[in-house]
């Protein structure tokens, strides 16, 4: 697999074909990672440096150079590894600055963070100038709403966490005009909870599993959260979020003292803000399904003509355990035995006849 680097105005300098192992991940709402471990040779010393890009054929992502290190052996010979996130990091290059409220429109919501923090900073040095906005028209995303207030937050934790409580995915590309485009949009579902479209289905008896991995973690899961606002004491703002009762009720702490109230916002405003922030760390702390191994995804399903990251998608295991899964990754890892590439599923809260 080639790998091509490019450098600071987005030029590409070299092409990377020659290395011990390569690992390159896409996320669905999360930046991706890259890792390459190869012999120090000319080219990894005078290219790879710190803040290049990566690109491949097989992906539209663009990763990053962040880190390198040498490895020195006697016996092995020396060694460099290369790693680094996707374009979507570069979010994580920012706070938001400014305590911010938001109502209404999610992508409205989302866009007047980026344009604030990124786009058109009140700040000129917080500015980077060829990073663009593109809208989606998808209206899975378009009637999505939100209710929040941010203070000093992390850009990129602040736009993954509204995504994954909305489950949908967000990715930053890079233009052939040197720009970085951020979009949000959303998987298409191809599994047997819907009826229009053709369906999926990663299963042994369809011969496109080769190895798979199931797991089901309830240890994490929390139903109810004491959501705890502004105040001191017994005048201190708390919504309760969730529900259950007795063994089936596993409570959780929210502190959101960095929400305010301000000069003019009402009662039920303030609570909504609350409740979402209640929800979102519901949301972080659920019941944790996940199927993963690999597919084979170059023949009955192809990755990127039939599925894409993102989509919803049905997966079974020999043992009967079947669900509604989201492609949430995307890897492909390259070495001298060869080359694979297989998604890794996320299960889907799903209930027969929903």
């Amino acid at each position: 697999m080639e790998m091509y680097v490019l450098n600071r105005n987005y030029e590409k300098i070299a092409i990377v074909d020659t290395y011990e192992s390569l690992l390159w991940v896409d996320r669905y709402n999360k930046p991706g990672e890259f890792e390459i471990y190869t012999p120090v040779a000319e080219f990894a010393l005078k290219y790879p440096v710190t803040n290049n890009y990566l690109q491949i054929n097989d992906s539209e992502h663009t990763m990053i150079i962040e880190d390198t290190s040498i490895e020195s052996n006697v016996e092995t010979g020396n060694h460099i590894k290369i790693v680094g996130r996707s374009l979507e990091s570069i979010l994580d290059r920012r706070i938001i600055w400014a305590q911010t409220n938001i109502e209404g429109n999610l992508q409205n919501g989302i866009k007047r963070l980026i344009n604030e923090n990124i786009i058109s900073p009140s700040i000129a040095d917080r500015r980077i100038s060829n990073f663009i906005f593109e809208d989606s028209t998808d209206e899975t995303i378009t009637s999505l709403t939100m209710n929040n207030q941010f203070t000093g937050d992390n850009l990129l934790d602040a736009v993954t966490t509204l995504c994954d409580l909305h489950e949908i995915g967000f990715k930053i590309t890079l233009n052939d005009s040197g720009q970085f485009v951020f979009k949000l949009y959303s998987g298409v579902d191809k599994s047997y909870r819907q009826e229009t479209r053709p369906y999926v289905v990663f299963k042994p008896s369809f011969e496109n599993i080769i190895n798979s991995n199931y797991s089901e973690k309830h240890s994490t899961e929390k139903t109810i959260t004491l959501v705890a606002g502004e105040g001191d004491g017994s005048a201190r703002r708390t919504r309760t979020v969730g529900s259950g009762s007795g063994l089936d009720r596993k409570e959780i702490y929210t502190d959101a003292r960095d929400i305010q109230k301000e000069e003019g916002m009402s009662d039920a405003t303030y609570n909504a803000k609350l409740d979402e922030r209640g929800e979102a760390n519901l949301k972080e702390n659920k019941i944790e399904k996940s199927f993963d191994g690999e597919c084979e995804t170059t023949r009955m399903y192809v990755y990127g003509r039939d599925f894409e990251l993102g989509d919803c998608v049905q997966v079974a295991n020999e043992y009967g355990m079947e669900s509604p899964t989201r492609v949430v990754e995307y890897i492909w890892s390259s070495s001298s035995t060869g080359t694979i590439s297989y998604p890794t599923f996320e299960a889907l809260e799903y209930e027969e006849g929903t």
